[in-house]
């Protein structure tokens, strides 16, 4: 988890999602990238329709204005904690940062510029930017190959001390592990969790805590009745009585459109999770 990528708006959960991206950086030295993405100019099409120039001057006006809120509210933060602005190829074990603002549809941005980095760290949902969020989130995990860190709405005190995994026998949570390894090995306790009927065929928990402890993870398995609850409030409810402040969770086993329309654990885990969660597809 050497380089982080943090596409940052400085808005409503930025001070949990900086505090997140540097909760990683500090464990395993990390370069974190803050990434602000300008919305390029509205086209619309249609014989005789002209945008009137004044209108794109305040567009463009109000986009230089964000991003140098959001520049200015991740310098200050990474002053704040001590950490340098470095070139990507300076090498060191200590964190250090670096921006880059760029203009684009921010979730294409996002999923193709996101292959080069370890870690995408991924602000929580709001009223106001869940839409955008979602979209990034979902460009993140299908596009870019790489794994995924969802902020909580306030921000952590601590991360990957106590880790729950989310299993439910997936290809996808499969995945997850192998790319959650760096987290695993660090944590002082992992917890493999699976919800009575809430999995797909394949090996079960207590395997799965099995091979993770030949590979040095403290880990145990624990299989939880759904008792009535859908399977993402009962991993949720699970993953608070166990005290964690690391979920770990295979994201969409089920295809995108099936949970939008009818819902999902994914879904639920997403708007609902009250700490932060790694995730990949």
């Amino acid at each position: 988890m050497r380089t982080i990528l943090l596409p940052f708006q400085d808005g409503e959960g930025a001070r949990s999602t900086l505090e997140l991206a540097h909760l990683v950086a500090r464990r395993f030295g990390s370069y974190i990238e803050g990434l602000f993405v300008r919305q390029p100019p509205p086209i619309i099409a249609g014989e005789g329709i002209t945008i009137p120039g004044e209108y794109l001057a305040q567009l463009a006006e109000e986009g230089r204005r964000q991003a140098e809120n959001a520049r200015r509210r991740f310098t200050e933060f990474m002053n704040e904690k001590n950490v340098p602005l470095k070139d990507v190829t300076f090498s060191t074990s200590e964190p250090s940062s670096g921006w880059r603002e760029v203009e684009g549809l921010e979730a294409q941005i996002v999923g193709d510029y996101g292959r080069l980095f370890d870690l995408i760290v991924i602000g929580c949902a709001t009223e106001q930017s869940s839409v955008d969020r979602n979209a990034m989130c979902e460009a993140a995990l299908f596009d870019s190959g790489r794994p995924v860190m969802v902020a909580a709405p306030k921000p952590p005190q601590k991360l990957g001390e106590t880790v729950v995994v989310a299993w439910n026998g997936s290809t996808e949570t499969a995945r997850t592990i192998g790319l959650g390894m760096p987290f695993l090995a660090d944590a002082k306790k992992v917890v493999v969790v699976t919800v009575e009927g809430g999995t797909v065929p394949g090996p079960t928990g207590e395997q799965v805590a099995n091979h993770l402890v030949r590979n040095g993870v403290k880990a145990q398995a624990r299989l939880v009745q759904p008792n009535g609850r859908t399977t993402g409030v009962a991993l949720l409810e699970e993953t608070a009585a166990l005290g964690a402040d690391l979920l770990l969770k295979g994201a969409y086993t089920h295809s995108r459109l099936r949970q939008l329309i009818f819902g999902g654990t994914t879904q639920h885990i997403l708007s609902a999770a009250d700490l932060p969660v790694f995730m990949a597809h």
